[in-house]
């Protein structure tokens, strides 16, 4: 069955190639990651995208997802949204540091540039409360028509969405403290409501008064307490990156994930319905280890696609797993919709590599990790980086990473000291090696492909569409052209090159240039565009799909290879 996304709402895009055989491991996420949520005037649910930068709307009866404000539009990294008693929509755009309004013509003003990392907000008739998701964050209150904010409180730990509840104050999470706190909107003294909360992300409160609070963690843990009596219940929806939550006036609650994307129905038992699937928000980096189990960076966590998908044309099934048993390996991890399996949430992954039982990681905050994925342990191998991207095991088993915001290419070795291998490139994205233990990278602002040879750079392909993923195959390097969403094949051996598969779901749609980052300390802000490539043990090349948030499988159609 097809299925529109992101990428191509009429559902009909396909790749197309004479050499491979191309299936979908997972279906395309319809919603580019999915955070504060909030029921509009004509009864559709508004959410948030702070990784595509937009805001859509969906009905919740069938599913039909509609962008009511597109990603290069002047909101940047909308986080949660609320509507006024005169209809207008009010949104925090978060990393930028602006508050905005949004009236029913369509029309923007900027309310406020006052704050750091606006993430809460709600409206209490026509007033306007928001927070800030920092450590000694504020909760202010704002005038739309002009006035500087007032603080009602500060000293929050990261602030997040909040609510005004049945008793008329006003109740918000301190996240990283695990408590929750309500406060007077004509401010006062702040009073602690519950402490030992699991990383409570949203507080609200159903139709009947009952405060609800939801937790970000992997296991989608949702409390309910009584404000009369301070009795909790607690469930496990097995929602990972719960990211907040809307009740409609049949008190149906319907969450999102910051983590996956989509909206779904919960029960107070936890039981769900999906309204629209969870996928990937991505995803960015993609390796597959020996046992055949595809990993996926996902930005906020490590996935992997566990089938049943469509191949790339619409039809058909595939396994995730491709050392040919039929099944993906997912660890024990419950398996969630848009078969994917998420294994941690590993915030602001971006590349990753499969190393002999254990994944090493690049992460947006500047940093390399190792981790254990049955342990579920992290080593830091080096941190204070700048936008490392690709990264790839060196055949003395250091570490290969490249500094795509330094122009160099970096080695860690077994004791984590970092060395130069490479410096003064243009962005340098992804790192390969070849059978005869040379580094090759591809830089996408340069347009090519290059080989190190005692530090310098020689160029192996030039004159290329941004090509991002490198991996080699035998004696043949390979590359995702992004520019011109296709997958070409260079020969190691005479240099030639040919184009092998076309019409990728890489990178944005046409016509839309990506958010703009502002990173502020611990969030990164949208994560910058690579679309990922690998190698699976049965020869087999995998391809993130970033367009559409799904993982490629390009299986050869004949036997042997063809030089170009």
């Amino acid at each position: 069955m097809r299925q529109a996304s992101r990428f191509d709402d009429t559902g009909h895009w396909h790749t197309t190639s004479e050499r491979w055989d191309t299936t979908r491991l997972n279906p395309p996420n319809r919603l580019w990651g999915s955070n504060g949520v909030t029921f509009g005037p004509d009864g559709r649910l508004y959410v948030a995208q702070f990784i595509a930068g937009q805001i859509s709307a969906v009905d919740p009866v069938s599913g039909d997802v509609d962008v009511v404000v597109p990603l290069d539009g002047p909101v940047q990294a909308p986080d949660d949204l609320a509507f006024g008693a005169d209809g207008s929509m009010y949104i925090t755009d978060l990393t930028p540091g602006r508050v905005w309004r949004r009236d029913p013509a369509g029309e923007f003003t900027l309310v406020s540039d006052a704050v750091k990392v606006p993430n809460g907000i709600t409206c209490v008739g026509d007033r306007l409360f928001v927070n800030e998701m920092r450590s000694n964050g504020r909760l202010m209150e704002m005038f739309p028509d002009g006035g500087d904010p007032v603080v009602l409180t500060d000293g929050l730990a990261w602030g997040n969405a909040m609510q005004l509840g049945p008793d008329g104050l006003l109740y918000y999470p301190h996240m990283i403290a695990n408590e929750v706190w309500r406060i007077s909107p004509e401010g006062g003294v702040p009073e602690l409501v519950a402490k030992d909360v699991d990383d409570p992300v949203a507080v609200r409160f159903d139709r009947g008064g009952v405060l609800v609070v939801l937790s970000r963690g992997v296991a989608g843990i949702v409390t309910r307490i009584d404000l009369r009596t301070g009795a909790r219940s607690v469930v496990v929806s097995g929602v990972a990156g719960l990211d907040n939550a809307a009740f409609d006036d049949e008190n149906r609650m319907f969450v999102s994930s910051y983590a996956s994307g989509g909206v779904t129905e919960m029960h107070a038992d936890g039981r769900i319905r999906e309204i629209v699937p969870r996928g990937l928000d991505g995803p960015f980096g993609v390796t597959v280890d020996l046992g055949g189990t595809v990993y996926a960076a996902d930005h906020y966590r490590l996935a992997s696609p566990a089938g049943p998908g469509e191949d790339a044309s619409g039809n058909g099934d595939a396994s995730a797993n491709v050392s040919g048993n039929g099944s993906a390996s997912g660890n024990g991890d419950d398996n969630e919709s848009g078969g994917i399996v998420t294994h941690d949430l590993l915030h602001f992954v971006h590349g990753v590599t499969a190393d002999n039982g254990v994944l090493h990681l690049t992460s947006q905050l500047g940093d390399v990790r190792t981790y254990n994925p049955v342990r579920k342990t992290t080593r830091v191998r080096a941190s204070g980086l700048s936008e490392p991207t690709g990264i790839a095991v060196a055949p003395d088993g250091s570490l290969v990473v490249a500094e795509t915001g330094g122009g160099r290419i970096l080695r860690i070795d077994g004791t984590d000291t970092v060395t130069t291998l490479a410096s003064g490139l243009v962005h340098p994205v992804d790192v390969a090696f070849d059978g005869a233990q040379r580094c090759y990278v591809s830089d996408d602002r340069l347009g090519a492909v290059l080989r190190l040879d005692d530090g310098e750079a020689v160029t192996v392909a030039d004159g290329l569409g941004a090509p991002q993923g490198l991996v080699v195959r035998d004696d043949e390097l390979f590359t995702v052209e992004t520019a011109h969403r296709r997958l070409r094949a260079i020969s190691l051996v005479t240099g030639d090159s040919r184009i092998d598969a076309e019409n990728l779901a890489v990178g944005l749609p046409s016509g839309t240039t990506p958010p703009a980052r502002h990173p502020v300390p611990g969030v990164p802000g949208p994560p910058s565009q690579f679309a990922g490539l690998a190698l699976g043990p049965d020869g087999s090349l995998f391809v993130s799909a970033n367009g559409e948030g799904s993982v490629l499988r390009l299986s050869r159609k004949h036997a042997g290879g063809d030089a170009p």
